[in-house]
């Protein structure tokens, strides 16, 4: 009776001690990423300052994304390609917040923006078939 007593704590004690092995293990990540945020605002730093302005389906698995990245004076506007395999940078917008409100207040309403979107979209694709395969 003893060696089933003795063999039963060994038993609980394994299973306790691997418990809380994956409970460390799992919780790692997010005290890692916590820690992260903490410095960044220990240093002044909110990171990366990252907005969604709009997005276009193109088909099922194929969307056009209009992506403003950074703070201040470093904003930066993005047009992405975005497919269920992978992200390419298509554009970058030149001149900043000031020249892409100015376009949005020249066209007003969606149905011109759309239409002005995809002439350029159309002037973009027929200049790289211009330029042929790299």
């Amino acid at each position: 009776m003893d060696n089933t007593a003795a063999a039963s704590a060994s038993n609980f004690q394994t299973i306790a001690v691997l418990v809380l092995f994956v409970a460390v293990m799992a919780s790692l990540p997010w005290l890692l990423r916590r820690w992260q945020q903490r410095q960044l605002v220990a240093r002044g730093e909110q990171g990366v300052q990252t907005q969604v302005l709009s997005t276009v389906s193109l088909s099922p698995g194929q969307r056009i994304v209009v992506v403003e990245v950074g703070q201040g004076a470093q904003r930066t506007r993005l047009v992405l390609g975005v497919t269920a395999q992978n992200i390419h940078c298509l554009h970058v917008l030149e001149g900043g917040p000031a020249a892409v409100a100015s376009a949005s207040q020249v066209s007003p309403g969606l149905q011109t923006s759309q239409a002005s979107f995809s002439q350029a979209m159309e002037q973009m694709a027929s200049q790289e078939s211009a330029r042929g395969p790299q």
